[in-house]
C-alpha cells in the first residue's frame, strides 16, 4: 500500500475524468483508456510500466497519482477451501472480503464501509458500530487485490456486496465503483448480471440502484411482522415491511432477473411454520426467490441456530407455496467469514501480522 500523499489514487476517477483531466494538459484524450487498460486488465502497480505511453506522460501521471493497492494483513484459510482477507487501510482502519468457492468458479464478497451503522441483532459487525465509508478505490482494490492473488484454474465470475457495512448507505461510492467492476473494455469487466448489491432495507435508494445499475438486488428481510423485523433491523422503524415489498415490486428489475430475499433463520424467532405461510403471502406478486439462512452462531449473541428439521419444514412450506426457494449454507464458518461474522474491528491485528 503507497503510504499517504497528496496524490490521488487514480483508480477513483473515471475514463471520463480521467480524459478530461489528460486534455486540460493536451494529451490525446484516447490515452485514459490505455491507463485504465494497465491498471484493470494488467494490474499495472506503477505508471512506468506503461510503454505505450510516452515518458513524458509517465511522469506526469507519476507526479500526481498513486495506483494504491491494500495493505493485506493475513489470510485465513478455511476447511471449505473460503478464504478471508483482512486489509488495513491507509488510515489504520481494517476491513474483510471473503473468497468462497462455488463448483466451478468463485464468489467473492466484498465490503462496502468501515463498520455499519445499522445495527442488526444477529450481525456481528454492527457490535463494532460505524466508522466510515470506503471511497471507490478502496472498494474497487478488494477486487482488483484478490483478482491478482490467483489461487487456482477456477475464476472469479460472481461479486457480492454482502460484506461489512450497508452499501446502500455508501451510494455513490458504490455505484461508480459498480462500473468500473462491469465496465468490460477499460475495467474489471464483470456482467452485472453476476454482480450482487445487498441491502438491509434502505428503500429510498432502491429507484437509483434499478435505474443506474443493471446489478442483482439482494434484500434482507428475516421477518414476515413489523414487530419482530423491528427487533431484528432497526431500519424497519423507518421503512415498514409494507413499504420495503412496495418499493420491491416498484423496483427496476431487467427481464428475467428476480430479487433476493435473505431470510436469517433463527431459533424461536422466525422459524414457525406460521412465519412460512406468510412469508409466501407477503412476498406474492413479487419476481423472488428465498434464500434460507441458518442463523450462524457467533461469540456474545443470545441468538441460537435452529434444528435441521425446523429449516427443513420452513422450506417445504415455502416450495409448497410456489416460492422458489433454497437454504443457502454459509461457508467459512469455522473462520468467522460466513454470514453476519465479519468483524475485523474485533480481530487482534498485530497478532495475525505475519
Amino acid at each position: 500500500m503507497t503510504t499517504s500523499t497528496n496524490k490521488t489514487d487514480i483508480k477513483e476517477l473515471t475514463r471520463e475524468q480521467l480524459a478530461s483531466w489528460l486534455e486540460d494538459r493536451d494529451i490525446e484524450n484516447y490515452r485514459a483508456g490505455q491507463i485504465l487498460k494497465w491498471i484493470y486488465n494488467r494490474q499495472a502497480d506503477t505508471f512506468d510500466i506503461m510503454t505505450n505511453l510516452g515518458k513524458e506522460i509517465r511522469k506526469l501521471l507519476s507526479l500526481n497519482f498513486t495506483i494504491n493497492r491494500l495493505d493485506r494483513i493475513h489470510i485465513e484459510r478455511s476447511r471449505d477451501g473460503s478464504r478471508k482477507y483482512l486489509f488495513r487501510l491507509e488510515d489504520g482502519n481494517h476491513i474483510e472480503s471473503v473468497l468462497i468457492p462455488e463448483k466451478d468458479h468463485y464468489t467473492l464478497c466484498i465490503s462496502s464501509q468501515v463498520g455499519c451503522a445499522q445495527g442488526c441483532r444477529f450481525c456481528l459487525t454492527a457490535k463494532g458500530g460505524f466508522v466510515r465509508n470506503l471511497s471507490k478505490s478502496e472498494i474497487i482494490a478488494q477486487v482488483r487485490d484478490i483478482l491478482k492473488d490467483q489461487i487456482s484454474s477456477k475464476r472469479i465470475t460472481n461479486i457480492v456486496f454482502m460484506g461489512m457495512g450497508e452499501p446502500l448507505a455508501n451510494f455513490q461510492n458504490v455505484i461508480k465503483a459498480i462500473h468500473t467492476i462491469t465496465e468490460a473494455d477499460f475495467g474489471l469487466g464483470f456482467s452485472s448480471r453476476r454482480v450482487t448489491v445487498s441491502t438491509a432495507g434502505l428503500v429510498s435508494k432502491f429507484s437509483a440502484l434499478g435505474n443506474e445499475t443493471r446489478v442483482n438486488l439482494a434484500v434482507s428481510l428475516n421477518a414476515t411482522d413489523n414487530k419482530t423485523r423491528n427487533f431484528l433491523m432497526p431500519v424497519n422503524k423507518k421503512y415498514p415491511i409494507e413499504e420495503l415489498l412496495d418499493a420491491c415490486r416498484r423496483y427496476n428489475l431487467r427481464p428475467g432477473s428476480k430479487i433476493t430475499f435473505e431470510y436469517i433463520l433463527i431459533k424461536g424467532i422466525n422459524d414457525s411454520a406460521e412465519n412460512a405461510n406468510r412469508l409466501a403471502e407477503l412476498l406474492r406478486g413479487i419476481r423472488s426467490k428465498i434464500n434460507l439462512i441458518p442463523f450462524n452462531e457467533h461469540e456474545g449473541s443470545d441468538l441460537r441456530r435452529p434444528e435441521e428439521s425446523v429449516i427443513s419444514n420452513f422450506r417445504e412450506i415455502l416450495v409448497k407455496k410456489g416460492c422458489t426457494t433454497m437454504v443457502r449454507r454459509s461457508k467459512g464458518e469455522d473462520i468467522s467469514a460466513a454470514c453476519g461474522q465479519l468483524s475485523a474491528n474485533s480481530i487482534s491485528h498485530e497478532q495475525l501480522i505475519k
